[in-house]
């Protein structure tokens, strides 16, 4: 004779829920929110950007270059330098022409900001904007 914890047991066991299908649907959304997603590739940076009436949103692809407080100019993390601009947005221009942001601290001297400008523009860039904050 079975006991009623045994009786329990199998009534149990006969209603679990098989979570196979439902993990499968998870890892499809997983990878479809991974695929779909926009990077963008930051400078690595905080700069204190300063504040314009006229900001605006751009668009996910541009190229971003950062020019702190303290003259570094970084791509993607790593400190450049003006001298390295021209041959960084090079290299990067080399699959598609994209714009470029140039993220300056509100602090940085215009010549060295119009330094990286014209670095860029030697290099190709088309499309150059200044990050800014709104007000």
């Amino acid at each position: 004779m079975r006991s009623a914890f045994e009786e329990f047991e199998e009534q149990n066991l006969k209603q679990d829920i098989d979570l196979a299908p439902l993990l499968d649907v998870v890892f499809i959304l997983l990878i479809f929110f991974i695929v779909t997603t926009v990077f963008v590739k930051e400078t690595g940076v905080d700069v204190n950007k300063p504040k314009a009436v006229s900001s605006e949103n751009l668009e996910k692809s541009v190229l971003l270059i950062a020019i702190t407080n303290d003259n570094r100019v970084i791509y993607a993390g790593t400190n450049v330098g003006v001298n390295g601009v021209y041959l960084t947005l090079k290299q990067e221009l080399q699959n598609e022409k994209r714009p470029l942001v140039i993220q300056a601290d509100k602090y940085v001297t215009t010549e060295l900001l119009v330094e990286v400008i014209d670095q860029s523009k030697l290099a190709g860039i088309e499309q150059i904007s200044l990050a800014t904050e709104a007000k």
